[in-house]
């Protein structure tokens, strides 16, 4: 693409990650076929400052019934949907008969929470695999991408608008957020809020994280653009707060032009971006050469331990690790293996690079000398559940913000 899949404008270039399979896209070891690829860059719009992907995956081939993440299955992640549940109940449904859609559910942790509280939600998943576990705890939900279709259907058949609309993880996912908008504008009550938390743009220029980057993840939002979209589609942004889980993001909130006062911290943080120039080129072209030279120091690495016949695992069979793992050309001649407790990754490959994924169990028959830690945005609570393997000498690989060995 060469123009912004939000206003239109022009598209600055400034990364190109090669070609990449999908994240999610893990083999049986026995596969043989043509993965699907595709080119991961990265472009700027002139105009809106939306970072976004220069090549769109299409949505069926991410979301669909093999779809592997959990979002209960970090119990930082559990507490964190938990806490936004109540926070939902103090603020925004504290009608007897308000009503709460979540967009991409997952597994319905947050949604349970409102559950269990009486309110009336639904749940709206396009991967079915993941919608059967939500089911099965009791939450409504409805199989389908959410567009303006989808929006004006559960409309009619709920007979009452929603005061809340919930995303996490899920909008920077959909390049037609045109649709989704007006979606949000047939389905939200007038005094309502729709809510959306996603990484932040900034995080991952100062982390480095460039693993945030993959084919799910299509927009990158930072307080400046968010603004602006919401504008082009009628809304305003009246609340926009730091979060630290997935590592850094920001929990949007939007409402009907005019039915909110913002509060500060959008004109802080909008301030904050323009003083530091986050959507400048010469900022997102300075964090690209960054992204080089962690690439380099993490092969640079790798290669040195295995000249020193050092055993380095991977822990974490994220869908981060995709891009990482491609980028940089790790397989499993640097690799051995990716440990991970999702079952249905287990006994498969990773995508693209063809590394073995194991349980759990693998990782301390025997422990081995190193791990790289492809989860690092839950590093806190790995590596104090995994004390034992530190107990026996074992060294962690981090790569974000830095390439190191703690």
């Amino acid at each position: 693409m060469t123009s912004c899949r939000i206003c239109g404008g022009r598209l600055h270039e400034f990364g190109d990650f090669g070609t990449q399979p999908l994240s999610s896209g893990f083999l049986e070891p026995d596969y043989i076929g043509d993965e699907y690829f595709f080119r991961l860059a990265l472009g700027v719009c002139a105009s809106c400052s939306m970072v976004q992907l220069m090549e769109e995956v299409p949505r069926h081939l991410m979301f669909n019934g093999h779809y592997p993440y959990l979002s209960s299955g970090s119990s930082v992640m559990r507490r964190h949907f938990e806490q936004t549940a109540q926070h939902f109940l103090r603020t925004e449904l504290t009608s007897p008969d308000a009503f709460a859609v979540e967009l991409g559910c997952n597994d319905g942790i947050m949604l349970r929470a409102l559950a269990d509280a009486g309110v009336r939600h639904l749940g709206v998943e396009p991967s079915e695999s993941v919608a059967d576990i939500a089911r099965r705890n009791g939450i409504r939900v409805t199989t389908e991408f959410f567009q303006e279709s989808t929006a004006t259907e559960i409309r009619e058949a709920e007979g009452r608008p929603a005061q809340l609309v919930y995303a996490a993880n899920t909008i920077c996912h959909i390049p037609y957020v045109d649709s989704i908008f007006r979606g949000i504008d047939a389905l939200l009550a007038d005094d309502g809020v729709f809510v959306f938390e996603d990484p932040y743009l900034a995080d991952i220029v100062d982390k480095t994280a460039y693993d945030q980057i993959y084919d799910e993840h299509f927009y990158f939002f930072s307080v400046t653009s968010v603004s602006a979209m919401a504008q082009r589609f009628g809304f305003e942004l009246v609340n926009a707060e730091r979060l630290p889980v997935h590592g850094g993001e920001v929990r949007y909130t939007i409402a009907r032009q005019g039915r909110r006062i913002p509060d500060p911290s959008v004109a802080a943080l909008l301030a904050e971006e323009k003083v530091r120039r986050l959507a400048d080129p010469d900022t997102l072209n300075a964090f690209f050469r960054n992204v080089e030279k962690s690439r380099d120091d993490l092969v640079e690495l790798l290669r040195q331990l295995k000249a020193e016949e050092r055993r380095v695992v991977g822990y974490g069979a994220t869908a981060k690790s995709a891009t990482v793992a491609n980028y940089c050309g790790i397989g499993p001649d640097l690799v051995s293996f990716v440990s991970d407790t999702t079952p249905n990754k287990q006994g498969r490959l990773t995508p693209g690079s063809h590394i073995p994924v194991r349980p759990r169990s693998a990782f301390e028959n025997p422990y081995p000398d190193y791990a790289l830690l492809f989860a690092w945005n839950h590093a806190e609570e790995i590596i104090a559940k995994e004390i034992r393997f530190r107990e026996t000498g074992g060294k962690w690989i981090l790569y974000v913000p830095h390439v190191r060995v703690v």
